[in-house]
């Protein structure tokens, strides 16, 4: 590791918001319940809506619905992105030497771009009316959306048993 991450690391791990989370377990609480409840409000509205695209496929309704959901995803992802961060700032060297940590974030990174290219195909083509007029392209992006969001979560929650 470089001098310059390794004091860019040192800098962080001493910056105020996370020496209040090292000294205070109350703080530090607060925090990763919020981080939970980003992760929560994420995949609670996202996965519902991509298991109904690739199983099911899309009517009207289900436009009105996913423009609620993917506000609602959005909050949360930024929710949970902000609170990682801070909780990351804790122990950022512990943090970067643990492969579960490092895999969680290939994996954002993966949904990430998955986002993009959801969204890039929506701009190019109508949400679908009805159920057999789901492309093929936006059920295996929803499929992939799926499967990338659930597996954040678990390399997430492996962080703590490597």
């Amino acid at each position: 590791m470089s001098v310059s991450v390794a004091a860019l690391l040192g800098w962080l791990e001493a910056w105020p918001g996370a020496r209040w989370l090292q000294d205070s377990g109350t703080a530090y609480l607060f925090v990763n319940a919020a981080h939970l409840l980003g992760i929560a409000l994420l995949l609670g509205s996202i996965l519902p809506l991509d298991l109904r695209l690739v199983f099911a496929g899309a009517n009207e309704r289900l436009a009105i619905l996913a423009r609620s959901a993917v506000r609602v995803a959005a909050t949360g992802l930024a929710l949970a992105i902000a609170t990682g961060a801070w909780l990351f700032s804790v122990q950022p060297l512990a943090y970067l030497g643990n492969a579960a940590f490092r895999w969680k974030l290939v994996l954002l990174a993966l949904a990430l771009a998955n986002i993009a290219a959801q969204h890039r195909l929506l701009r190019r083509r109508p949400w679908p009316r009805n159920p057999g007029d789901v492309p093929a392209g936006m059920r295996m992006l929803a499929g992939l959306s799926a499967l990338l969001w659930t597996a954040t979560l678990v390399a997430g929650r492996w962080i703590g048993f490597v």
